[in-house]
């Protein structure tokens, strides 16, 4: 991503925004679609606005997807949670354990079928490739709990994937 793009956004030039947004929305979007699923759509579109009125505020255009990356996670659990109050036991039931047509589970399944909290740590790991401290700068949360929800999403995916 060009700092320079980023810059001239956050000075108001429209047709620098729009690219930047352009630029962004993929990310942000695959990104929501791996935390919350069900939700993605909305989440993308609330990251993104949240975005565009927090770019005056960022300090260091060169890292643009540092800084994004925090907003479209949060705004992913924040719909996954509200989405997941808003289904009923039987639907989540029904939801989550429906085979795909071929009878076979594919990451993005198996990875929407573990609980939001082991969901994020995971994407955030071995998606986005960010290291144990990195995933605790992102959440707010301590490295030995990252650590913790590592260890079981791990073996939650393997249990989702081999069964």
């Amino acid at each position: 991503m060009d700092p320079a793009i980023v810059a001239a956004a956050q000075q108001g030039d429209a047709l620098a925004l729009d690219r930047l947004l352009d630029e962004l929305a993929p990310y942000v979007r695959r990104l929501c679609a791996r935390i919350a699923p069900a939700a993605a759509d909305d989440a993308t579109q609330e990251a993104l606005l949240e975005i565009f009125r927090g770019l005056p505020s960022l300090r260091a255009p060169e890292a643009i997807i540092a800084w994004v990356r925090p907003v479209a996670v949060r705004t992913a659990i924040r719909l996954a949670r509200r989405h997941e109050a808003e289904v009923t036991a039987e639907e989540a039931l029904t939801d989550r354990h429906s085979p795909s047509p071929e009878g076979l589970v594919d990451i993005d399944d198996a990875l929407a079928r573990l609980p939001l909290s082991q969901r994020v740590v995971l994407v955030l790991r071995t998606r986005e490739g960010l290291s144990e401290q990195e995933i605790a700068a992102t959440l707010g949360i301590p490295a030995g709990t990252v650590k913790s929800r590592l260890h079981r999403a791990r073996a939650a995916f393997r249990e989702v994937w081999e069964s």
